[in-house]
């Protein structure tokens, strides 16, 4: 694992797209700060900018969050992921409405690579836009794989078991939360 991280924040170091296992479902990725890297992965998938993205972080500091064993997904608003947390990501991330998806990945692999980059990565879906999202490695379309400038080996030890999204949930500026995704 140590040679494979290594590897890989190299690679988001020099603004390359990356695909990837997470504590969810295989992803594409990037160094979400890399406003050039976050548009390719816009136009690998085919995606729309209305659709944003997430970003996975190490953990969220100084901010409490609802505990939760599952991967969870958080829509924060821009008060707290810009002006509580400090969160830095390029301009093209969050929404429209400057709302911004956060998880902290439970997954060792993803851990270490984002500790390594010192920066949050961004984090979506492994398929096309519109396709349906694999379930694992074997599942995502070889025309994908080769629109990606970097793809973390299947190896067992970095795979998850889990193979369906995270749960989202919305956390209101009134600190109110929705749940969108159960």
């Amino acid at each position: 694992m140590e040679k494979i991280a290594q590897q890989t924040v190299e690679a988001l170091r020099q603004g390359k797209t990356l695909l990837y296992p997470t504590d969810t479902i295989w992803g594409i990725g990037c160094d979400a700060r890399n406003r050039e890297a976050v548009e390719r992965i816009y136009a690998i998938k085919e995606r729309d900018h209305s659709k944003s993205m997430i970003i996975l972080i190490p953990d969220f500091p100084d901010f409490p969050l609802p505990p939760d064993s599952r991967p969870t997904t958080y829509i924060l608003p821009r008060s707290i992921w810009h002006d509580d947390m400090h969160l830095e990501v390029a301009d093209n991330i969050p929404a429209a409405d400057g709302t911004l998806g956060v998880r902290i990945p439970q997954h060792l692999f993803c851990q270490e690579v984002i500790r390594r980059l010192g920066a949050p990565l961004v984090s979506t879906s492994a398929n096309l836009s519109g396709h349906p999202s694999p379930k694992n490695y074997n599942e995502i379309e070889e025309e994908l794989k080769r629109r990606i400038d970097f793809c973390v080996p299947p190896f067992p030890e970095l795979l998850s078991s889990e193979t369906s999204g995270s749960r989202i949930v919305k956390i209101n500026p009134d600190g109110t939360t929705t749940v969108l995704r159960p």
